[in-house]
C-alpha cells in the first residue's frame, strides 16, 4: 500500500515500500489531491507488479505510455518504470521539414509560405541548430537580420510562422518553451501609404487596353465585383451565374475553413454585366468554368497586368489586385450599409476598416460642399437624386439601389416627403448644430 502526505507548504508526497523492503518517496509538489490519488493508485499497481515480477495490466501500461517526462523520470528514479534512453536532440531543419510534410490540411499557397519561412530560419541558424538551444535572444536577432532585406509585413509573417513551428515543437515536448512566444508585433499591419483608388475613368482605360474578353472580365471581376484574384475568379462556374435574378455565387477558398464562409452571393453589378455577357457569348457549349484561358498555375497574371496598365498609359500601382478590391469596397461603402458591403465582399467590418476602406479626395470634396451649403447638401444626401451627389460617381442603376436604403431616412408627411418641410427641418437642425450660441441666426 502507498500513502499520501503533505508538508506545511502544501507539497504532496507519495510513499510506498518497495520489493527490497525500503521506503521510497515520490515528491509531486502542489498537485490537486484528486490527481495525487490517481497517481497513488497507479504507483500501487506498478509496485505490486514489480514485487510479483509480472507485467503491467493494459490500463497501467497505457497510463505509463502517456506520461510526460517529469513524472516518468520520478517513477524511474524509485525503480517503478525503466529509465528512458536519452533522446537525440531535435534539430531545426529536419523538424520543420517533418512539420510541413505532415500539414496535408493546408492549401498549396500556405505550404509555399511555410517553406519560405523555413528557408529564412535555416538560412540564418543552420539546419543542425538544436531546437532546445534556441533562445528568445536568438529570435530577436533573427528578426533584426531579416528586416534588412524584407519588408515589414513580410518580417511579421515570417516571425509568425517561426512561432508556429516552435509551438508545434513545444506540443510534441521536444522543447520546454517557444523562443518566439513573447515576440511583439508579428501581426500584419495595414500600410495606408500603399493604398490606391482606381477611378472609373482610369478603369475604363485599362479595360480598353485588355487583349481579350476574358482579361476584361478578369479585371472587371476585381474592380467592379470586388473578388479576390485569382482564387475566386478561377473558381467561378457558369452554374454560379443567375442571369434572371442578377446574382453571382462566389466560392472563396480563403475563407472556406470558417463555417458558412465558403461562398457568398453578390449582385451582377451594371458595370460587370457586359463583360460577363461577352465571355458567355464566346463560351463553347458545355464549358464549365467562366474563365478558361488563364488557369495555368504558372501564369503570371501580375506581370501581364502590369503590361496592360502601362499600355493604358497608367503607372502600375502598389498591390495591383488588392487595391482594385479595396477601391470597390470603398465605392460600395458610399452607397450601401456597411454590413451589406461586407457580406458582398466576404470580409468583416473590422477587416474592411483596417485593410480595404479608403479615405479619398472625393470624400474631402463632398465634405467641403457640405460646409458651403449644409442645408442643401443634407437634403440631397437623403434624396440621392443623382450620381453627382455621391463622393464617387456611380451608375444610375446603382443610385436606384441606394435609394432603397436611404428613402426611409426622409421625414414623411402623408404619403411622400415634402421638400419644403424637409429643408426647413434640416435647416433648423443644422443651424442649431453649427451655430448653437447664435440666437439671431436661430430666429431666422
Amino acid at each position: 500500500m502507498a500513502s499520501i502526505s503533505k508538508d506545511g507548504n502544501g507539497n504532496r508526497t507519495i510513499q510506498f515500500v518497495a520489493g527490497d523492503g525500503r521506503r521510497r518517496s515520490i515528491r509531486l509538489g502542489k498537485l490537486p489531491l484528486k490527481a495525487v490519488r490517481e497517481i497513488k493508485t497507479k504507483v500501487e499497481s506498478l509496485n505490486g507488479a514489480a514485487v510479483a515480477r509480472i507485467g503491467w495490466d493494459k490500463e497501467t501500461a497505457e497510463w505509463v505510455g502517456g506520461l510526460e517526462s517529469t513524472l516518468y523520470d520520478k517513477l524511474a528514479k524509485v525503480g517503478l518504470v525503466p529509465k528512458r534512453a536519452a533522446p537525440e536532440k531535435a534539430t531545426l531543419g529536419p523538424f520543420i521539414d517533418g512539420y510541413i510534410a505532415k500539414r496535408t490540411d493546408v492549401k498549396p499557397n500556405t505550404k509555399l509560405h511555410l517553406e519560405r519561412a523555413r528557408r529564412d530560419l535555416v538560412g540564418y541558424f543552420g539546419t543542425d541548430k538544436p531546437l532546445a538551444d534556441m533562445t528568445e535572444g536568438d529570435a530577436d536577432e533573427f528578426r533584426v537580420a531579416i528586416r534588412k532585406r524584407l519588408g515589414e509585413n513580410t518580417v511579421r509573417r515570417t516571425c509568425g510562422r517561426a512561432r508556429q513551428f516552435f509551438h508545434a515543437a513545444v506540443k510534441r515536448r521536444l522543447i520546454v518553451s517557444n523562443p518566439f512566444s513573447e515576440m511583439k508585433g508579428i501581426n500584419v499591419m495595414a500600410n495606408k501609404a500603399r493604398e490606391y483608388f482606381l477611378s472609373q475613368s482610369d478603369a475604363q482605360r485599362v479595360i480598353e487596353a485588355c487583349p481579350d474578353a476574358q482579361w476584361r472580365l478578369l479585371f472587371a471581376l476585381s474592380r467592379y465585383g470586388g473578388l479576390r484574384c485569382p482564387s475566386e475568379h478561377l473558381g467561378l462556374r457558369w452554374a454560379d451565374v443567375d442571369w434572371e435574378r442578377g446574382r453571382l455565387t462566389v466560392h472563396s477558398p480563403k475563407t472556406e475553413h470558417h463555417e458558412g464562409k465558403g461562398e457568398r452571393t453578390i449582385p451582377i453589378f451594371p458595370a460587370l454585366r457586359p463583360h460577363l455577357e461577352a465571355v458567355w457569348e464566346q463560351a463553347e457549349a458545355g464549358t464549365e468554368y467562366v474563365l478558361t484561358r488563364y488557369r495555368d498555375p504558372n501564369a503570371n497574371l501580375r506581370t501581364q497586368f502590369e503590361r496592360i496598365i502601362r499600355k493604358a498609359g497608367l503607372t502600375p500601382w502598389p498591390k495591383l489586385f488588392q487595391n482594385l478590391r479595396s477601391t470597390r469596397e470603398t465605392e460600395l461603402g458610399d452607397m450601401y450599409p456597411i454590413h451589406v458591403v461586407c457580406y458582398w465582399m466576404g470580409n468583416t467590418q473590422a477587416v474592411a476598416a483596417k485593410h480595404y476602406l479608403q479615405v479619398t479626395d472625393a470624400h474631402f470634396d463632398a465634405a467641403c460642399s457640405a460646409l458651403h451649403n449644409p442645408v442643401q447638401y443634407a437634403a440631397d444626401s437623403i434624396r440621392i437624386d443623382s450620381q453627382k451627389k455621391m463622393p464617387h460617381p456611380v451608375s444610375s442603376e446603382e443610385c436606384d439601389g441606394m435609394r432603397q436604403f436611404t428613402s426611409v431616412l426622409a421625414p414623411r408627411v402623408g404619403l411622400e416627403p415634402t421638400t419644403q418641410r424637409l429643408t426647413a427641418c434640416l435647416g433648423s437642425r443644422l443651424k442649431s448644430l453649427f451655430f448653437p450660441n447664435n440666437t439671431a441666426i436661430l430666429a431666422c
